[in-house]
Formats: C-alpha cells, structure tokens, sequence
C-alpha cells in the first residue's frame, strides 16, 4: 500500500487536529506546565511512536525554548536519570500510560506532583502528539539532513 499525505487527501480532517492542537497547548500554558516539559512528553511519546518527524521538530523546539543536551541525550531512559524534576518524572510516566495504556490500578507517576488540571493537561498533549505521531508516520513525511 502506498503512503498517502493524509492532510492534503482529507485537509478538514488535518485542520480539526490542528484546532485540538491548539486547544491543547493552551490547556497546557493554563496548567502552569513549562513549556520544556510540554517538548519533553512530545518528544517521549515521539520516540516511543517512532515518528523521526516529530522527533527532529520537537527536539529543536527544546532547544530553542532552553533545553539542555544533556537531557534530550537521556529522555528515551529518564527513569535511570537524575535530570528530571519530580513533576517532569510525573509526565513522562503519565504520557507512557496514555500512549501504551496500563491495566487499572496505582500508577507509578501518580505521587502528587502534578495538580489534576496538569494530569488533564498532560494526558491531552499525550493524546494529541499520538495523533500527530500518527499522522506523519501514516503519510510517511520526509525527514532528511
């Protein structure tokens, strides 16, 4: 089967997720989320979907809004680091679960350093780059030095 450009054959479609996009990264700002941590759950739920696509633009927006090296260099193992906060940790966790979900239960990222209105933001921005992660994975987007 042919790879196919899903926003140019169904551009509606493509704009309603750019429209959640935007409802999502607002929920995030509304949260109290920093912007890094907001590239990090992008990144994480990015490698853990293989989307080099995303990978690469969400990379470089961390660089650009004051991300380190160091940290992008271990975010794919962030439970071995001691890079991340206990918020940050909180995230990824909670971004794994919401893009490989979990049987019910006590949740590892569950230990109250994010707010529920940070739980709701988060798990949206997991739910949101999956779809993105999707989206260019599907239509099989360029990615070239």
């Amino acid at each position: 089967m042919a790879h196919v450009n899903l926003g140019k054959q169904h551009p509606a479609a493509y704009k309603s997720v750019l429209a959640l996009n935007q409802e999502v990264e607002e929920a995030v700002a509304q949260a109290g989320l920093d912007p890094k941590l907001a590239e990090l759950v992008k990144i994480r739920v990015s490698q853990l979907n293989g989307c080099a696509f995303c990978l690469r633009m969400h990379t470089r927006d961390a660089l650009d809004k004051g991300e380190t090296t160091d940290r992008l260099a271990v975010v794919a193992a962030w439970w071995e680091s001691q890079y991340f906060t206990a918020q940050e940790r909180a995230a990824l966790a909670l971004a794994e679960e919401v893009t490989h979900p979990v049987e019910p239960g006590r949740h590892e990222w569950d230990d109250g350093s994010l707010s529920d209105e940070q739980v709701s933001a988060v798990s949206w921005l997991a739910i949101v780059m999956n779809a993105w992660n999707r989206i260019a994975v599907r239509s099989h987007y360029p990615v070239a030095p």
